[in-house]
């Protein structure tokens, strides 16, 4: 995965319900927040020491489930195809006419659709 905080967000965006209310609270408020250690900890009434286990017990439960199911991969891989075939069917739009012109623009519109579901 190319951007580490990137990474860090979409593992708790797949994942995130499959931690402890107290471990996504943690990752959530590090990660995506930018909260530090200490920050959190007064936050939640807990100690410092408590926070980094639970930011780290969470971070490895998700890796470990990422690296099963793939789902991340398989998300990015998609996404992937879908701007290349989109870059194609703005070349072939701009290359037709007519009815297949029409057809292109649809195709257009059905993978712009499914870009926008994920």
């Amino acid at each position: 995965m190319a951007d580490s905080r990137m990474m860090q967000t979409m593992l708790l965006d797949f994942y995130g319900e499959l931690l402890t209310e107290k471990q996504r609270e943690c990752y959530d408020l590090h990660y995506n927040e930018d909260l530090s250690l200490t920050e959190i900890a007064e936050q939640s009434g807990i100690s410092r020491q408590a926070v980094w286990d639970n930011i780290r017990r969470a971070e490895a439960a998700l890796l470990d489930i990422e690296e099963k199911t793939g789902l991340i991969r398989r998300f990015q891989e998609t996404r992937r195809t879908l701007d290349e075939l989109s870059a194609l069917t703005d070349r072939l739009t701009a290359l037709t006419r007519g009815e297949a012109k029409e057809l292109a623009c649809r195709v257009a519109q059905g993978i712009e659709e499914l870009r926008t579901k994920g």
